[in-house]
Parts: structure tokens; sequence; C-alpha cells
């Protein structure tokens, strides 16, 4: 009997799905498109149970779905799941296990990673899973686990460009930024609209570059994205939005503040608003800075009734969140000295990775404090943590001319050394 026979289906990966309509199969597929290429379609998992509503594989990936957009109707779908997993294939039972845990309320984020490696040790080619498990490393804060993870599944996805970009992250978060580029260009050599690739690339770029390649990079990869007719996603402008506030900080934003103002033009449609608070505390310094004070402060009062609104333990793990959207309104506006007072002195952006960033995107808030302690006249207290930071990472020129600034406001010799120091390290960048 063939499988048409039999009531089965192959999805994208080529795994068999218990259902005999096509056009559930063919909403399961664009999902997963939806999905890698961060669509703004991913509700086409919804038609899936229309379709065919005994479908295991179609029903647990739509409460998936509308569990993340915190929709009350994801428990429909997950019963309709649960109530036809024996008659599910092996694929769609490793799929509503881990899927299912992983939206419990009480859930491990240990142990739904443990049932992610485990489909993808037995189902290795479904990159949909891969993205769930990079998601969960992410707010884990183990890029080294992630790592492992892709490059278990890495031989059977060689021709597939979203296993590069995916490869490239945990590689940044590592500090192996060689590595992590030539993932990110073999993922574009595929397919140059991977948007994960090319948020990877930007990150690169927000390391020390020549001014030049750095703007290159915004204007042909990043903000071109805002003219496709699904760019609103969060990573467009998280690239985007990163990227100058980076030249912001580093006294190179006055060149391209014309950019700031077109970018700044979108981000007053709400839309965008509360998709990822990494992406909420960028959009208030750009608005803040372009001027745009009532948009912002509609948004800052959203994220606190947002915050207030939470479980005791969930409101103490984002005010931290809050506090540093705050801060960046006012920097954004010009007020260094409430910027700084709502930092503390003990800032480290490490901290935040609750708000849902890399290492690499919360370091440019080190720099923003960094900043603002000069700016506020602490130079003592700007010299004790970039010197430490220059123990962990001394290649930055930036952090020399930083540190090379508080010397002379504290009138030491060593001014000159460490701008030298500068000096060296960006020949050696443009020469390289």
């Amino acid at each position: 009997m063939g499988e048409e026979d039999k009531g089965l289906k192959l999805d994208k990966w080529g795994y068999q799905v218990k259902t005999s309509s096509d056009k559930c199969i063919y909403a399961i597929n664009e999902f997963y498109d939806q999905v890698l290429k961060y669509g703004r379609r991913r509700s086409i998992i919804l038609e899936a149970p229309g379709h065919d509503e005994h479908c295991v594989l179609g029903n647990i990936l739509a409460a998936h779905y509308l569990s993340s957009t915190g929709s009350s109707k994801a428990s429909c779908f997950l019963q309709a799941a649960k109530s036809h997993y024996d008659e599910a294939t092996a694929y769609e039972k490793a799929v509503f296990d881990a899927v299912s845990y992983l939206i419990s309320e009480d859930r491990d984020d240990e142990l739904a990673l443990e049932l992610h490696t485990k489909l993808l040790r037995d189902f290795p080619r479904d990159l949909v899973t891969l993205k769930r498990a990079h998601l969960l490393c992410f707010y884990m804060g183990h890029p080294s686990l992630f790592l492992d993870v892709v490059e278990q599944v890495l031989p059977k996805n060689e021709q597939e460009a979203y296993i590069y970009g995916m490869l490239a992250f945990p590689l940044l978060e590592l500090g192996r930024m060689d590595e992590a580029e030539r993932a990110s260009r073999k993922a574009l050599e595929i397919n140059q609209q991977d948007l994960w690739a090319q948020h990877c690339v930007s990150l690169i770029f927000e390391s020390y570059s020549p001014l030049e390649k750095v703007l290159d990079v915004y204007d042909h990869h990043i903000i071109a994205e805002l003219h496709r007719p699904d760019a609103a996603h969060p990573e467009v402008y998280l690239n985007a939005i990163g990227l100058l506030l980076r030249l912001h900080v580093r006294g190179d934003i006055s060149l391209y503040e014309d950019r700031l103002e077109t970018l700044a033009s979108h981000l007053t449609d709400q839309a965008i608003w509360y998709m990822e608070w990494h992406l909420d505390v960028l959009i208030l310094w750009a608005l803040a800075r372009t001027g745009k004070l009532s948009p912002a402060q509609e948004l800052i009062e959203g994220l606190r009734t947002r915050v207030s609104n939470m479980n005791k333990k969930k409101q103490q793990k984002m005010q931290r969140g809050l506090s540093l959207a705050e801060a960046l309104y006012e920097y954004g506006r010009g007020d260094d000295e409430r910027a700084v007072e709502l930092l503390g002195l003990d800032f480290n952006a490490n901290d935040y990775k609750a708000i849902g960033a890399s290492d690499e995107q919360l370091d440019v808030f080190n720099e923003v404090w960094y900043t603002l302690l000069l700016n506020t006249r602490q130079a003592s207290k700007a010299i004790e943590v970039i010197e430490r930071k220059l123990k962990e990472r001394d290649g930055l020129p930036f952090l020399w001319r930083l540190l090379a600034k508080g010397y002379l406001m504290m009138g030491r010799e060593e001014a000159a050394s460490a701008t030298e120091k500068a000096n060296a390290l960006e020949r050696a960048y443009f020469d390289g």
C-alpha cells in the first residue's frame, strides 16, 4: 500500500504525517517557511486543523503558534492533538511531546531542550524544531549547548541556507567571529533573503569596522528589508536600530542622522511595539533621539502596564528590562544624569538577558553606560569598568578611546598610551 492509501503524507522534511489532506500538509509546510524566514504569515498554521481536524501535527503546531501570541484558544488545539495522539506517526508524536511540554505553564527549560534534542536526533531535518531549540538556548544564555545541537544535525542539512544562519549565531556568541562570518556568508550564498543570516552579519559588523563597510551592510542588507511586503518583523528593526545606536555611541551618528530620521518614521507604528522587549528598548532610544517624545512616552507606559500585570516572579525578572527601557529613553532625549541614575553604578548588561538579546547585542548598552559615566563626570568609575572590560577583550579601539578620555579627565598621563593603542588597533583593522 502507498502512503496515500494509508492516509499518510510527507512534510517538507520528508517525515510522515497522518493526514489525507493536501491542503493540510500545504499549510504545515508554508508555516515552516514562514518561521524560518521570519515571515508575517505564520498564522497560516491555523488552516491545517481546518482542513484536517484529526491531524496531530497541524493541531500541536497551531497550539504553539497561538500560545506565542497569548491566545486562550491554544488549549483547544492542544486537546485536539492529544485526543488523536495514538493515531499519529512517530514523528508527530515526537513533535507533540516536545511542543506540548514547551507550552506548559510549569516547564523546565533544560528538560524542554532535552526533548527537542531527542527529537532532532531521530528527525534531524526538522529545522523548525531546531529553531525552537535555538530560542530555548538563547533565553537560557547557553550558546555552547545550541552549537552542539546545530553541529549534530548539520550533516543532514548541508544544502539548507537556514542551518548556516543558525550555526553563525552561537559562534558569534562564543566570540568566534571569523567562523560566524563564514557561516553567515555561506547562508547568504544559498539564499540572499535569509533574514537570520543578515541579522548575524549585522551583529558581526557592530564590532569595529570601517564606517563605509558598516553603512554598506545597513543600506543593502538591512534597511532594504523594509521594502519587502513581510518586512515588519522584529529582526529587521533590531538590525537597523542596533547598528545606528552603535554608531551614535561611538560618535558617528551625526553624519548619518538622516538614516535614523527615516527609520524612526516607521517606529511610531504600534504594530511593531511589544513584539520583543529588546526591540522596544531600542525603539525608545530612536524615538527619543529624533524628538518623537509623545509616542515614546506611550510606549513606556505600555511597558509599565505589562510589567504590572505580570505575576510577582515575572515582575522581578522584567523590572530590569523596564529600567533599561526608561534609561534608553532618557539617554535618547539627552538627560544623561537621569539615564545613569536608572542604570546605577553597578550596571552590567550581561544581567539583562531576559530582554531577549545576545551578548553582542547587549554589549552596546555597556558602551552606553561607559559613555554616560564620562558624560556625568564620573571618570574614576568609568576607568575602573573600562579597564576591567579591556582585560576580557582588548581589541576594541573605541574602548581605548573612552579610556583615554577618562584618563584625561583625571589628569592621568596614561591618556597618551591609551590613545596610541586605539590608533594602532584602527590601523590594523583598516590595513587588514
